[in-house]
């Protein structure tokens, strides 16, 4: 299972691989034989919250067909993507890397001194690995691996507009592995790495160049609120959007301000895509505004006017109605505030107030409450509330509590 004996490559390697493919152990060996420096997801996760500031719970969405009940105040699952390809693109500014996981599909193809390899197999095997390695039942790992690849399918639709992920137009080889053992898999890969067509050339490193240029101004478009696809060709950079602009001249003028001033940008074109809805219109989102507020209260048509009123002050809310929801979507949607009532039934605001601060310490609570007595109010700012609020509340009061809260969660971010 030697790789080419005596040779060198500067080249790097991108491993995808279906559940139950063996592709673990096909990674692992040659990461062992060729002495590349193996990233996955998790490490390009890590990298990318490092550069974000965004949670790590936040950042590993974006690998997930589900998005954020947040998501559409807060365009985390698109900011998330921007995150991870920046992270990508200064990674692959160093040589022999072993890429495997879902970020293989982040590097764009023209890249060429990157192999990208797809290990994958028929079901009926994957069943039988399944069941020898884990001690499923059959019906239990096919179902496990029919969800894997729908999530994967998922993943290259949105990026590479396949819903195939073992399309073998993504991917410069593709082997079965039900008849490819581990060794000849190695031997196979090695085999291509190593020929001098993968060698890096003037066009390869011009399209990592381009890749790079593109995530930095990617970068510098979504902190300045913006949303668009960013390409790079030898310093021009082409943005397109996707959505109506009522103000096209006053956004062109923005953006070309934004991307101009990044060192290796030489133009800037902005468009709007014709197939763009009319009823789906360009905003620039505000990074500094409440945009992942969780509303708890029993009371229905209350809670839900009230996240109609805030909403409309372009605070991003969405509503649970009872405490042990609550707990459930802190833990699944990482809100950044709580506003949260104290008489409930079953878990009350205090209980939900004190295991909150245990699960999720940096989450801010404000309790707003039409019951509650002095010895509450102590008894919540004690246990960690950020404020206490009667009802009803003046919606400006309680607007500029949420933006304090919201301040604070940034600022140790």
């Amino acid at each position: 299972m030697n790789m080419q004996a005596g040779q060198t490559s500067t080249a790097s390697l991108a491993v995808f691989s279906g559940d139950y493919c063996r592709g673990e152990e096909v990674v692992a060996a040659l990461a062992r034989e060729s002495g590349f420096r193996l990233v996955d997801d998790r490490e390009l996760t890590a990298a990318a919250v490092a550069l974000s500031g965004l949670p790590e719970a936040t950042i590993a969405r974006a690998f997930s067909p589900r998005s954020s009940v947040f998501d559409k105040f807060t365009h985390e699952k698109k900011r998330s993507l921007v995150w991870l390809r920046l992270a990508l693109a200064e990674l692959l500014a160093e040589p022999r890397l072993l890429l495997a996981g879902k970020l293989v599909h982040l590097a764009p193809r023209g890249i060429h001194h990157l192999l990208k390899v797809c290990l994958i197999a028929d079901l009926p095997y994957r069943v039988q690995v399944a069941m020898q390695a884990e001690g499923m039942e059959k019906k239990e790992a096919r179902r496990r691996i029919c969800a894997s690849d729908v999530e994967k399918a998922h993943w290259t639709a949105t990026l590479l507009g396949s819903d195939d992920p073992w399309n073998p137009d993504l991917y410069d080889i593709l082997l079965p592995m039900a008849t490819t053992d581990i060794d000849k898999a190695v031997a196979l890969i090695s085999e291509h790495l190593y020929q001098d067509a993968l060698q890096p050339t003037d066009d390869s490193h011009q399209a990592l160049a381009d890749f790079q240029l593109a995530a930095r101004c990617s970068e510098a478009l979504v902190r300045a609120g913006h949303d668009g696809e960013v390409a790079a060709r030898n310093g021009a950079i082409t943005v397109a959007i996707n959505k109506k602009v009522l103000m096209f001249h006053r956004l062109r003028e923005e953006v070309q301000a934004v991307l101009g001033a990044i060192a290796g940008v030489s133009s800037v074109e902005v468009s709007v895509e014709a197939g763009s809805r009319p009823v789906d219109v360009y905003r620039k989102y505000d990074l500094g505004k409440p945009s992942k507020v969780l509303l708890v209260d029993d009371e229905r048509e209350f809670v839900q006017t009230l996240s109609e009123r805030l909403i409309f002050r372009e605070v991003g809310t969405a509503v649970a109605y009872d405490g042990q929801s609550a707990l459930e979507m802190v833990v699944d949607e990482d809100p950044d505030v709580l506003v949260l009532d104290l008489k409930m039934p079953g878990l009350d605001g205090i209980e939900v107030l004190r295991r909150v601060k245990k699960i999720r310490p940096e989450v801010e609570v404000i309790i707003l409450t039409g019951h509650g007595s002095e010895e509450d109010r102590k008894t919540c700012m004690e246990l960690g509330a950020f404020a206490y609020l009667h009802k009803p509340v003046d919606i400006d009061l309680l607007s500029g509590k949420l933006k304090e809260a919201h301040d604070r969660v940034r600022s140790r971010r």
